[in-house]
Protein backbone atom coordinates (compact mmCIF):
# COMPACT_ATOMS: atom_id res chain seq x y z
CA UNK A 1 0.00 0.00 0.00
CA UNK A 2 1.50 3.67 -1.33
CA UNK A 3 0.80 5.23 2.21
CA UNK A 4 2.55 8.40 1.34
CA UNK A 5 0.96 9.28 -2.23
CA UNK A 6 -2.83 8.07 -0.50
CA UNK A 7 -1.90 11.11 1.84
CA UNK A 8 -0.53 13.01 -0.83
CA UNK A 9 -4.19 13.00 -3.04
CA UNK A 10 -5.66 13.32 0.34
CA UNK A 11 -4.10 16.66 0.65
CA UNK A 12 -4.24 17.67 -3.03
CA UNK A 13 -8.43 16.86 -2.64
CA UNK A 14 -8.46 18.69 0.36
CA UNK A 15 -6.87 21.65 -0.71
CA UNK A 16 -9.13 21.63 -3.75
CA UNK A 17 -12.25 21.12 -2.08
CA UNK A 18 -11.65 24.08 0.33
CA UNK A 19 -10.61 26.71 -2.47
CA UNK A 20 -13.27 26.10 -4.67
CA UNK A 21 -15.49 24.14 -2.54
CA UNK A 22 -16.09 20.77 -4.91
CA UNK A 23 -16.71 17.65 -3.58
CA UNK A 24 -13.09 15.66 -3.42
CA UNK A 25 -14.31 12.71 -4.73
CA UNK A 26 -13.78 14.70 -8.21
CA UNK A 27 -10.27 14.57 -7.48
CA UNK A 28 -9.98 11.21 -5.37
CA UNK A 29 -12.11 9.02 -7.40
CA UNK A 30 -10.62 9.53 -10.92
CA UNK A 31 -7.03 9.38 -8.86
CA UNK A 32 -8.07 6.01 -7.55
CA UNK A 33 -9.02 4.42 -11.12
CA UNK A 34 -6.05 5.57 -13.27
CA UNK A 35 -3.13 6.16 -10.44
CA UNK A 36 -4.35 3.21 -8.53
CA UNK A 37 -6.33 0.77 -10.54
CA UNK A 38 -9.57 0.82 -8.55
CA UNK A 39 -12.41 -0.03 -10.21
CA UNK A 40 -15.22 2.56 -10.63
CA UNK A 41 -17.37 0.54 -8.17
CA UNK A 42 -14.37 0.37 -5.42
CA UNK A 43 -13.50 4.24 -5.97
CA UNK A 44 -17.05 5.35 -5.25
CA UNK A 45 -17.08 3.59 -2.43
CA UNK A 46 -14.04 4.59 -0.66
CA UNK A 47 -14.45 8.07 -1.72
CA UNK A 48 -18.09 7.17 -0.04
CA UNK A 49 -16.46 5.66 3.33
CA UNK A 50 -13.88 8.44 3.08
CA UNK A 51 -17.14 11.33 4.04
CA UNK A 52 -17.70 8.92 7.51
CA UNK A 53 -15.86 11.10 9.30
CA UNK A 54 -16.71 14.82 9.83
CA UNK A 55 -14.37 15.66 6.77
CA UNK A 56 -14.94 18.96 6.05
CA UNK A 57 -15.17 20.12 9.24
CA UNK A 58 -11.91 22.53 9.33
CA UNK A 59 -12.86 24.02 6.15
CA UNK A 60 -16.47 24.68 6.86
CA UNK A 61 -15.66 25.84 10.38
CA UNK A 62 -13.28 28.76 8.15
CA UNK A 63 -16.13 29.47 5.95
CA UNK A 64 -18.17 30.11 9.01
CA UNK A 65 -15.86 31.97 10.72
CA UNK A 66 -15.64 34.33 7.20
CA UNK A 67 -19.97 34.54 7.76
CA UNK A 68 -19.90 32.13 4.55
CA UNK A 69 -22.10 29.30 5.83
CA UNK A 70 -26.00 29.07 5.77
CA UNK A 71 -26.49 26.64 8.79
CA UNK A 72 -30.43 25.74 8.25
CA UNK A 73 -29.73 25.12 4.22
CA UNK A 74 -26.29 23.02 5.03
CA UNK A 75 -28.66 20.67 7.27
CA UNK A 76 -31.53 20.41 4.58
CA UNK A 77 -29.20 19.75 2.09
CA UNK A 78 -27.25 17.10 4.53
CA UNK A 79 -30.40 15.41 4.98
CA UNK A 80 -31.37 15.42 1.78
CA UNK A 81 -27.60 14.28 0.67
CA UNK A 82 -28.20 11.15 3.33
CA UNK A 83 -31.35 9.96 2.54
CA UNK A 84 -30.56 10.43 -1.64
CA UNK A 85 -26.64 9.28 -1.17
CA UNK A 86 -28.26 5.52 0.12
CA UNK A 87 -30.59 5.30 -2.85
CA UNK A 88 -28.37 6.45 -5.30
CA UNK A 89 -25.46 4.14 -3.89
CA UNK A 90 -28.55 1.09 -4.33
CA UNK A 91 -28.80 2.51 -8.01
CA UNK A 92 -24.59 2.22 -8.77
CA UNK A 93 -24.18 -1.04 -7.18
CA UNK A 94 -26.06 -2.94 -9.90
CA UNK A 95 -24.91 -1.02 -12.89
CA UNK A 96 -21.79 -2.68 -15.15
CA UNK A 97 -19.09 -0.92 -14.63
CA UNK A 98 -18.48 0.50 -18.17
CA UNK A 99 -21.98 2.07 -17.28
CA UNK A 100 -20.97 3.66 -14.66
CA UNK A 101 -17.60 5.37 -15.56
CA UNK A 102 -19.57 6.43 -18.43
CA UNK A 103 -22.17 7.80 -15.98
CA UNK A 104 -19.39 9.80 -13.86
CA UNK A 105 -17.42 11.21 -16.78
CA UNK A 106 -21.04 12.59 -18.30
CA UNK A 107 -21.66 14.44 -14.64
CA UNK A 108 -18.06 15.94 -15.12
CA UNK A 109 -18.64 17.51 -18.44
CA UNK A 110 -21.90 18.51 -18.04
CA UNK A 111 -21.03 20.43 -15.32
CA UNK A 112 -17.97 21.76 -15.85
CA UNK A 113 -19.23 22.60 -19.71
CA UNK A 114 -22.24 24.55 -17.57
CA UNK A 115 -20.09 26.33 -15.27
CA UNK A 116 -17.46 27.13 -18.04
CA UNK A 117 -20.56 28.90 -20.17
CA UNK A 118 -22.42 30.73 -17.54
Amino acid sequence: MNILIYLVVGLIAGIVSGLIGIGGGIVIVPCLIYVFKFSQHAAQGTTLAMLVPPIGLLAAWAYYKGGHVNLPVAGLLCLGFVVGGYFGAKFAVGLPEVILRKIFGACLLVISGYMLVK
